[in-house]
């Protein structure tokens, strides 16, 4: 092993800093390296405001005029106090798995969610392809849900899953 001279020592801390930081901006780019699943319009969650799923009257429609980009996708809200609570923790708001079907992940597979067929499991937004899978979905939960983490991190980056013609 080669010994540095301790004036050197200062240098070296500077390059190891580097490299961790280089190493964090990498994993915070991996977990953020999944695109959001939209309508044929850009919308995520169909134009339903994110935050009000968290609300004891569930989903409502967002306004064209209470918009926010985030992760790629255009959000609506219903109020601009919706819209700063959103931008404040988007985490906390936006739906598991980029907004895919937790349902169809637990098969391994990305695909499109419908934004009425829905439920907050331990404060997280899940969504799925319609209301018939949604009732399949509810009779293992905690499963799918398992099976479903187990998929994403090797679907996360694939591309979006696309809206059909009719949805």
């Amino acid at each position: 092993m080669i010994r540095l001279p301790a004036a050197n020592r200062p240098v070296r801390r500077v390059f190891v800093l580097l490299g961790l930081l280089a190493l964090l901006i990498l994993i915070a780019g991996n977990a953020l390296a999944g695109e959001p699943y939209t309508d044929r319009e850009g919308r995520a969650l169909g134009g339903y405001d994110a935050v009000s799923y968290f609300s004891e009257t569930g989903p409502a429609m967002g306004l064209a005029t209470i918009t926010a980009e985030h992760a790629g996708a255009t959000w609506w809200f219903a109020s601009e106090a919706g819209r700063a609570r959103f931008l404040a923790d988007p985490a906390r708001f936006a739906p598991a798995y980029d907004g895919h079907c937790a349902f169809a992940l637990a098969d391994g597979r990305k695909v499109r969610s419908d934004p009425l067929a829905w439920q907050i499991v331990d404060g997280r937004l899940y969504l799925n392809f319609s209301p018939a899978i949604h009732r399949r979905w509810q009779q293992d939960i905690p499963g799918y849900l398992a099976q479903s983490e187990a998929h994403w991190p090797a679907l996360e980056s694939e591309p979006a899953a696309r809206p059909s013609r009719w949805f």
